[in-house]
């Protein structure tokens, strides 16, 4: 992976770069949300980008939370467009029980979120986002091998030049390190539908 196509969206004051990882100390307080539910608006996580015209491609890497240990500490996957129209895939910390591994949809300034208990004692967790166009899939990985479908979702003006790659943020008082590792950008592995034709307009 050459990081030199990457590039920071608010860089973070503690990171290190190296041939083939990245480390970020989040910064308290930084998080991306908009609006739905809890009324406020987020965005001032750290972001580390790439842009692409590619329209059908898979981006995968893996993610090490290990020290992760307040509510919401996040780090994973990103497409980001603009403050008001982004996808994301991460595990948030919950408690010493379980964590959420879920994803943020925000098309148009209002997020969603869906999300999957899992177990306190995973730590390393591997994502593939995948584009067809303006469509987009994420699945995740616990070995790295096998992955399994997170989401299939739209983003409404993804239909050109598309930023994406990596993000990490503790949205409370807190601050951890996140690694990311074995980053890889590739064909695109999700396949066309071959099921049910398209409705005729």
């Amino acid at each position: 992976m050459n990081f030199d196509d990457f590039s920071w969206e608010r860089e973070p004051k503690r990171y290190n770069i190296n041939n083939n990882e990245i480390e970020v100390i989040t910064k308290p307080f930084t998080d991306l949300w908009q609006r739905t539910y809890y009324h406020f608006r987020n965005d001032n996580a750290p972001m580390f980008l790439t842009e692409t015209d590619e329209k059908f491609f898979s981006f995968t890497v893996k993610t090490d939370f290990s020290e992760s240990h307040h509510r919401f500490d996040q780090c994973g996957v990103i497409v980001y467009l603009d403050s008001e129209n982004w996808l994301k895939g991460s595990v948030e910390y919950e408690s010493e029980s379980y964590q959420h591994l879920g994803s943020v949809v925000t098309n148009n300034g209002y997020s969603d979120w869906a999300t999957t208990e899992i177990d306190a004692l995973i730590k390393t967790v591997w994502y593939r986002m995948s584009r067809r166009e303006d469509d987009f899939r994420i699945e995740c990985s616990f070995d790295g091998v096998t992955f399994s479908q997170m989401r299939i979702c739209h983003l409404m003006n993804a239909n050109g030049k598309i930023r994406f790659g990596i993000y990490a943020c503790s949205p409370e008082d807190s601050s951890f390190k996140a690694v990311f590792s074995e980053m890889e950008i590739g064909e695109c592995v999700w396949n066309a539908h071959d099921g049910q034709q398209p409705d005729n307009d």
